[in-house]
């Protein structure tokens, strides 16, 4: 098994090497015409702006699906239906060293709701949103290898 995604390399790491894990549940909304959601993080977070899959934090004693229900209704205003654990990733960032568990969710009912002031896009491959969050960029590759997508997945930062 390879080691954990590393974003920003050159940044150092808040809390050392032997820092704990947090875990985060992630959910990958899918449309019936196979757009998925990303929302921008809320300012005054780590990587405001950046584009990302909606979630967060597990707390004490949740299961991943009790995590994503709950902070989808925090976060979006919407309640999820079945959710279908899909992939698990590592990614060292800075501020923290997580492990993503994203989880694809096809039902919802409820309207969105930008609850943290943050901005939302329905995408397709490949996205336009920019920039996009390192720890997103793993999930827009399987889009890309499960549609067979051979094209950028995304745009890098524009750059003055």
């Amino acid at each position: 098994m390879s080691g954990p995604l590393v974003a920003d390399a050159h940044a150092e790491r808040a809390g050392g090497p032997n820092r704990p894990v947090t875990e985060v549940a992630v959910g990958v909304l899918l449309r019936a015409d196979a757009s998925f959601l990303l929302t921008s993080r809320p300012v005054g977070k780590p990587y405001a702006g950046y584009w990302e899959f909606p979630g967060g934090k597990l707390e004490a004693g949740e299961s991943v699906e009790q995590a994503l229900r709950r902070e989808l209704i925090e976060e979006l205003g919407i309640t999820i239906g079945a959710v279908t654990p899909w992939r698990v990733e590592m990614v060292d960032y800075p501020h923290a060293l997580v492990r993503l568990h994203f989880c694809k969710v096809f039902e919802w009912s409820g309207e969105l709701q930008m609850r943290e002031a943050q901005d939302f896009a329905w995408e397709q491959l490949p996205v336009q949103v920019q920039p996009v969050l390192p720890g997103t960029v793993p999930v827009l590759q399987w889009f890309a290898a499960e549609r067979n997508f051979f094209a950028a997945t995304h745009r890098l930062a524009d750059t003055d």
